[in-house]
């Protein structure tokens, strides 16, 4: 793997390193967690199925032939394409896990049970085993059976009557349900590591899509329950703070984001030369100026026109009131605070050299591997070695269809 920084600074050892995760995995989910994993220097072995291994292969060709989503969550990994249906394939994966720290499943609810993976059995012999399952709606309650997808999920959560304007209800542009899983996932997995470290007992984790959005949602929840309200979608405004919203500017727009009072009188004061504005009790305090949006808005809009883009970005930055350019993605890729800080790395796939962000978690001692995406089953033949089969055994099994 090539890299555009210099190695010399990378002394630590990674934090993860020496722990072995295996993965039964699809999609988003479980795929984000494992990644971060293999981000942090776990060996994370992503178990597939032979011949088509995970859906999310196909979901486009966007990367020189391979899926976007792919490419993004499965960097790092070792494919082990295998029939988990067969004896012999469930028997492998079952003396992989058996070595293991780590075994996460996202399959469809109960499946890991029908395979002989339920986390009763897998641990009543290795009882320092972290297991996470991960599912769309829980373990229990009415809807456990249910496929949930992502779009489904911030929909029954109420994170889609949020989203969006006022005429219309929308997802987000992300799969928010699928990385807040993700997320909490990885966060329950180091925990239990590092429990496990003081007890050396392992432990069952499970982690639901729907617990996950419904507690990324909880100021709006409490906004329901105390007040009866409902948080209307308000499109970039902010329903509890004015002004906070974009503005126009005579060759764009911007974003204002005004937390406080105080910053109110910075910005009609140092910033749009509108003095009289401080202290006017219709607009001193959040609560007056959240009363007349509107008017506070228009004020504001019409004081932003009379700058262009940039020359009111650069006052309000002076003057410490919080501002953004509203950016497209190739605004994303480009933008100065990437590229200033050298965030891109090279990652090696199938197809090819990608480009790819570093991890946000920062290590000071140690950069955390950009290792490459593996193409499917790429890593069958030294996985099963791994487990002592002969290349005979190996052979026939592949021969047989049971792995790939």
């Amino acid at each position: 793997m090539t890299s555009n920084r210099s190695e010399a600074a990378a002394t630590g050892e990674l934090p993860l390193e020496g722990l072995t995760v295996v993965s039964l995995e699809q999609a988003v989910a479980a795929p984000l967690a494992t990644r971060h994993l293999a981000d942090l220097g776990a060996r994370v072995v992503k178990v597939e199925r032979v011949g088509d291994g995970d859906f999310a292969r196909d979901y486009d060709s966007a990367v020189r032939g391979l899926a976007a989503h792919f490419v993004w969550l499965n960097r790092g990994k070792e494919s082990f394409a295998v029939d988990v249906k067969s004896p012999a394939g469930i028997d492998a994966v079952k003396a992989l896990v058996a070595g293991a720290d780590v075994f996460v499943q996202n399959l469809a609810p109960g499946a890991a049970d029908r395979l002989g993976l339920g986390a009763d059995v897998l641990r009543a012999d290795h009882p320092e085993l972290v297991v996470v399952n991960m599912s769309g709606y829980g373990t229990d309650g009415p809807m456990r059976d249910r496929k949930a997808y992502d779009l489904l999920v911030q929909s029954e959560t109420g994170l889609c009557s949020i989203t969006g304007t006022p005429e219309t209800a929308v997802k987000t542009g992300i799969p928010t349900s699928d990385i807040a899983a993700g997320m909490y996932a990885l966060t329950s997995i180091q925990a239990a590591l590092l429990r496990r470290h003081r007890t050396g007992v392992g432990a069952t984790i499970d982690v639901s899509m729907f617990d996950a959005t419904a507690e990324w949602l909880g100021y709006p929840m409490y906004l329901q329950m105390y007040q009866d309200r409902q948080v209307p979608r308000m499109g970039l405004a902010h329903t509890s703070i004015t002004p906070y919203d974009k503005y126009p500017t005579s060759d764009g727009e911007i974003l204002i984001g005004v937390q406080n009072d105080r910053g109110w009188r910075t910005l009609v004061t140092e910033v749009l030369g509108l003095p009289d504005l401080a202290n006017d009790p219709r607009y001193a305090t959040n609560v007056e100026r959240v009363r007349r949006r509107h008017e506070v808005d228009k004020l504001v809009g019409d004081a932003t026109s009379r700058f262009t883009a940039a020359d009111l970005d650069e006052k309000l930055a002076a003057a410490g009131i919080p501002a953004a350019q509203l950016r497209d993605l190739r605004g994303l890729i480009e933008h100065p605070q990437i590229t200033s800080r050298d965030r891109w790395r090279d990652v090696d796939t199938e197809a090819g050299v990608v480009r790819g962000l570093l991890p946000p978690m920062n290590f000071r001692d140690v950069e955390l591997p950009m290792r490459p995406v593996p193409a499917l089953g790429q890593h069958t033949d030294a996985v099963l070695a791994g487990l002592g089969l002969t290349d005979a055994q190996i052979t026939g099994l592949r021969d047989a269809g049971i792995v790939g």
